[in-house]
């Protein structure tokens, strides 16, 4: 859906995630009705670290990029969001500001729940905050499992780990977006390394890359480099 959805079809739409799932449909409702409809265009940033934390962002359509960068300009992905994802719990669950950076990928579509709606929900539903705190700690398991995997794995491990959990049935696809830098940018290192490690794999038979996807030919082989 390319267009701005009724807030109704939001309603449908959040009911269907664990975050919203225990909240009754009519604080839902209110909770939608001051909700913001926002599009972002192709490298739009959405909102920039330090900043205040404005709310909680579910991506309608289109991809979206969540990054930390130094002084210097070179980032490291932390998430992809796609439709259907929430994003920036952080942020607002902790009263802080805004962790990273999020730069839309392609044309976006985003509601924004505003945090002094969040905040007022919050109070009247205390199943909803454990639903906060168990979103807010999954994340944390995110980066915790990252920084194990820049620590710890070199980066033919780090791409062989990415192919295994992000292909579906033995396919990742490539967006025009999803270039040889932004892989990069998500494996933390550099364009001309991630070149290397695809040729190695596709070399040892264990993947085929084409330009809008990359094929997994040796599930087996290939999770046991990513362990």
């Amino acid at each position: 859906m390319l267009t701005q959805p009724t807030r109704t079809e939001l309603v449908h739409q959040l009911q269907t995630l664990t975050f919203f799932a225990g909240l009754p449909e009519s604080t839902l409702e209110s909770l939608v009705q001051e909700a913001i409809w926002r599009v972002y265009e192709a490298g739009e940033i959405i909102f920039l670290e330090g900043e205040p934390a404005t709310g909680l962002y579910f991506l309608q359509f289109g991809w979206v990029k969540v990054v930390k960068s130094n002084p210097s300009g070179r980032e490291q992905v932390l998430r992809f969001m796609e439709p259907g994802d929430t994003f920036n719990e952080v942020g607002v669950f902790a009263n802080q500001p805004n962790p990273a950076t999020a730069i839309a990928l392609e044309p976006a579509g985003i509601w924004l729940l505003p945090h002094q709606t969040l905040a007022r929900t919050l109070r009247q539903n205390p199943d909803f905050a454990q639903y906060a705190l168990a979103k807010m700690a999954e994340r944390v398991l995110h980066l915790v499992t990252l920084v194990a995997d820049l620590s710890l794995r070199p980066v033919t491990g780090r791409l062989a780990r990415l192919l295994t959990e992000d292909a579906v049935d033995g396919v990742l696809q490539r967006p025009r977006w999803y270039t040889q830098t932004e892989l990069a940018a998500r494996l933390g290192t550099v364009p001309d390394v991630v070149q290397r490690a695809l040729r190695q794999l596709e070399n040892d038979g264990l993947i085929e890359v084409e330009r809008q996807q990359i094929r997994i030919l040796d599930a087996p082989a290939l999770a046991e480099i990513a362990i």
